[in-house]
């Protein structure tokens, strides 16, 4: 079954610490640090993910970008949120396709259940995320440990070692 998750993006900024706190010095870069923590979190995932912004006081029309693989939505003029999640889960749901709303707001949880999305609170969102990125540093170590144990001269003697040496330095096999 295919997996999505639709993040509202705002909401998860300001419940999780890290977000929060950069988000008073500059909330560009709070957007940019999400956007960047999903992305990797999809690629690790396999499940895509939908990252919702509120441009609700943003005069002009919305629009769906794509930033670091991730879809990136912005409402349109006088449209909340909400009201694109709501609608977001209405066009993907389906018996192929779970759907996932990842926000704080108990009111949007509480309507977008009812229309068959589960819920995904920030706190297990921020968990999941984290977990992704423990697995994947431990992978990458595994890798970078697995190359040099499996190089070649890695698998020789040391007698097989001194004779190539002695091979390479011309003076042949004794």
């Amino acid at each position: 079954m295919k997996q999505i998750i639709i993040v509202d993006g705002y909401n998860i900024i300001g419940a999780w610490p890290e977000l929060s706190k950069l988000k008073e010095i500059s909330l560009e870069e709070a957007r940019d640090k999400l956007i960047g923590l999903l992305a990797e979190h999809q690629s690790y995932s396999g499940k895509r993910i939908i990252v919702v912004f509120d441009a609700y006081q943003v005069p002009g029309i919305g629009g769906k970008y794509w930033q670091s693989a991730l879809e990136v939505q912005y409402t349109k003029e006088k449209e909340t949120a909400d009201a694109l999640i709501e609608r977001l889960v209405g066009e993907l749901s389906s018996r192929r396709t779970q759907v996932y709303v990842a926000t704080s707001d108990f009111v949007e949880q509480s309507v977008t259940f009812g229309q068959g999305a589960l819920r995904l609170p920030a706190r297990e969102l921020l968990y999941s995320v984290r977990q992704s990125v423990k697995e994947m540093k431990h992978r990458m170590e595994e890798q970078a440990s697995s190359r040099i144990r499996n190089s070649f001269d890695s698998k020789l003697t040391q007698e097989q070692l001194d004779m190539l040496e002695r091979w390479r330095r011309g003076n042949g096999p004794r």
